[in-house]
């Protein structure tokens, strides 16, 4: 059933006596043409298995299920079940569950359901979403930092997120998003998803972005956790000079001393944290981690 329409949408919401509910970002897309250079992103075969976040009406859904050779969708919104039931009548391939995104373990879900092929000790599969813009960020950290054993991820995000994804230090979209996705991904902008294409139209543009996960982190680090602490408190206080930042925050590492470790990485404490690359965050907590072996 075709679902990228604004009657077909309204035919679909009036019929189950649904509404869009604005605080769980329910915009439907209503371009075929752009449902399908998305779901055309995930280069989709029938090997793949595909979990796809919050299916809605079913428009990537149905796209997903013509060419994968399985569509696991997870939708938090139980009235649009019934819906979906309708949408992909006759796709034998296609499970709909409800449940919260931030709170289902992926590898296991997907385990359950294809008897262990897929998973953390299977193969990797692949995500499809279009993100709502209240869980975008902690949903992205959460599939990043839980390391799922996914291959890549396509997702549309509003339009200045996918800023803040493939920013590049010094820039004002750089922040902490950014760092922890190039960390786990490369991450591409594919192309921009004007408003008007989704009903109800909201207020800001979109855009689809594809992370490729990486085998190995972009850089090496000895501790993980201690990394994204740094990070975190580099972009904490983002008017403060690094030094300052990093003093004030949690790190437990006294002012003198944090200067003295910023310039053994040749790192100007006076540097404000979003100017550090990867590499100098991994140098700089690298050097934090041996010096509270040594301490």
């Amino acid at each position: 059933m075709e679902v990228t329409s604004p009657v077909a949408v309204r035919d679909i919401l009036n019929r189950y006596r649904l509404a869009c509910r604005k605080s769980r970002g329910q915009n439907f897309l209503i371009d075929h043409n752009i449902a399908a250079k998305i779901v055309a992103a995930a280069d989709l075969s029938p090997a793949d298995l595909v979990v796809e976040i919050g299916p809605g009406l079913g428009a990537l859904t149905t796209r997903a299920a013509g060419l994968a050779g399985r569509v696991l969708g997870v939708e938090i919104d139980r009235g649009f079940l019934l819906p979906l039931e309708e949408v992909l009548a006759g796709l034998q391939n296609v499970l709909v569950i409800q449940g919260d995104a931030l709170e289902i373990d992926f590898d296991r879900l997907v385990q359950e359901q294809t008897e262990g092929v897929f998973g953390r000790e299977g193969k990797r599969y692949k995500l499809l979403a279009n993100l709502p813009y209240y869980i975008t960020s902690p949903l992205l950290m959460r599939l990043l930092h839980e390391h799922y054993n996914l291959s890549l991820m396509v997702i549309m995000v509003q339009l200045e997120v996918a800023a803040r994804l493939v920013a590049m230090p010094g820039s004002k979209d750089y922040g902490a998003l950014s760092v922890a996705v190039q960390f786990f991904a490369e991450v591409k902008l594919l192309f921009r998803v004007p408003k008007t294409v989704f009903f109800p139209v909201p207020a800001v543009d979109s855009a689809v972005v594809r992370l490729v996960m990486r085998q190995r982190p972009a850089v090496p680090v000895q501790d993980e956790k201690t990394f994204f602490k740094v990070v975190r408190a580099a972009f904490g206080k983002r008017r403060k000079t690094l030094l300052n930042a990093l003093a004030t925050s949690d790190l437990g590492v006294d002012k003198e001393l944090l200067k003295t470790v910023l310039r053994s990485c040749g790192i100007n404490p006076d540097r404000r944290g979003e100017t550090l690359c990867l590499a100098e965050f991994a140098r700089l907590t690298d050097s934090l981690v041996k010096l509270k072996e040594y301490r």
